[in-house]
């Protein structure tokens, strides 16, 4: 336990750190004809807001999407708070198609309630009209999702900016390397330690209701895959078996882990365990290698890696069947950690293009692929919950980064460590 002390720290929840690397979002590439949009400074509840600008934070949240063109705030003639009081020439004029206008109100016991209006300058209609209540310190989150109402609005796409992600930070030189398991919003703020230890820590993957992590650490210097409650953080190590443990992921009903073990053989299979009863059954039994398993939507199958053909391709299996699994990429020599969309038709792949390692969108009704992003070492892939957008890890003069890509290729941002690099992004679902 001794050892196991020096290797590992504990976050604090929920106490602020200066010691982990903090991400800094630049938008890298937008549509070429973006949604021209005036969110009016909302009316402040003072001081129960905190200072918080939740304005700014939704037109940030907006622009960051690459799909609007927020108007200075320099330009407003006029600062509404409410639909009736918006000049919608005025507005027109200054060549907006929409105007958001919104109201704080501190409503007791630490509450803020959120009014927020949108207006089609175009049509001159409100269009939106909706409340929130959060408590003061989620006041950032309450604008987040104030963000979503207005981005699904106008696009028809439900917004993900109310959302997660988690990924592993790794700070210092080897042999005194340190490693972070980090939550934070989408945006890359309000980041929070959720694990910290100077051995390797890989894998994180999110249960499908967004409470718990799993990931592999090598705190007893030795793999071993634990689950951890995100909020309380409370913990357990689910597999610690002879050989690696590696590539945990969640069953949608948050019942089972998909894992790939080698046993005492070495060789890498997938097995599925049941964190209920920790029984353990084995999925693959093949010479090959087969890992980086995922769950489909349903719960009915899974994809995973698999070197049987010779080279790295996805294949699918059954739960349940006795039928062999079946491979599903055929595009490229090499085509690796598969991720699937929440709707099941889309797969992101690691493939091997021009001599770089990027990342493709496979649908999957016509097997057709297309290359996503530019990177030459990409990797890790996974989509948001809307399925609009795909965060990934690359590499940018050295350093490991974050980005985000919609799968259209239309819109992408950078989100850089302010130290370290950062790595293994996972997206969070919905959150309740």
């Amino acid at each position: 336990m001794k050892k196991l002390a020096t290797f590992l720290a504990l976050a604090a929840l929920g106490a602020a750190s200066p010691a982990f690397a903090q991400l800094k979002l630049t938008i890298t590439q937008g549509v070429t004809d973006p949604i021209p949009i005036a969110v009016v400074p909302f009316a402040r509840a003072v001081p129960a807001d905190g200072g918080i600008d939740v304005a700014a934070i939704v037109q940030r949240d907006l622009e960051s999407s690459g799909r609007f063109k927020g108007m200075p705030r320099a330009d407003l003639l006029s600062m509404p708070t409410t639909s009736a009081d918006v000049d919608v020439a005025a507005f027109k004029q200054q060549r907006n198609d929409y105007v958001a206008v919104g109201r704080l109100t501190a409503v007791g016991n630490g509450d803020i309630a959120i009014d927020v209006e949108l207006v089609n300058v175009l049509t001159g209609q409100r269009v939106l009209g909706q409340k929130w209540t959060v408590k003061a310190a989620n006041l950032r989150n309450g604008a987040h999702r104030v963000a979503d109402a207005i981005y699904e609005k106008v696009t028809g796409v439900r917004g993900a900016f109310a959302t997660r992600i988690a990924y592993v930070s790794v700070d210092g030189r080897a042999p005194a390397q340190r490693y972070q398991l980090i939550v934070a919003d989408a945006d890359g703020e309000g980041p929070r330690m959720i694990l910290q230890s100077d051995r390797p820590i890989m894998s994180p993957a999110w249960s499908t209701d967004g409470d718990w992590l799993a990931y592999v650490s090598f705190e007893r210097r030795v793999s071993a895959v634990y689950v951890q409650q995100v909020r309380t953080g409370q913990r357990r190590m689910v597999s610690a078996r002879a050989g690696i443990n590696g590539s945990p992921a969640w069953s949608p009903d948050g019942k089972k882990l998909a894992l790939t073990l080698s046993g005492t053989n070495g060789n890498l299979d997938i097995y599925l365990l049941d964190l209920g009863t920790q029984g353990l059954t084995r999925l693959t039994d093949d010479p090959s290698i087969d890992t980086e398993a995922v769950f489909t939507p349903d719960g009915t199958g899974l994809y995973f890696t698999s070197d049987r053909s010779g080279n790295p391709q996805v294949y699918k299996l059954t739960l349940g069947s006795s039928e062999r699994p079946r491979r599903v990429t055929f595009t490229g020599a090499y085509n690796a950690r598969p991720r699937i969309s929440p709707d099941g038709k889309k797969l992101a792949v690691l493939t091997l293009d021009d001599g770089a390692y990027r990342i493709a969108i496979q649908d999957v009704a016509s097997g057709s692929l297309g290359v996503l992003s530019k990177g030459r070492q990409d990797e890790s892939p996974s989509f948001a919950p809307n399925g609009d957008m795909v965060i990934l890890a690359g590499r940018e003069r050295g350093q490991g980064v974050l980005q985000t890509i919609s799968i259209d290729g239309q819109t992408s941002l950078r989100l850089n460590a302010d130290a370290g690099e950062v790595r293994e992004p996972v997206w969070g679902p919905f959150l309740p």
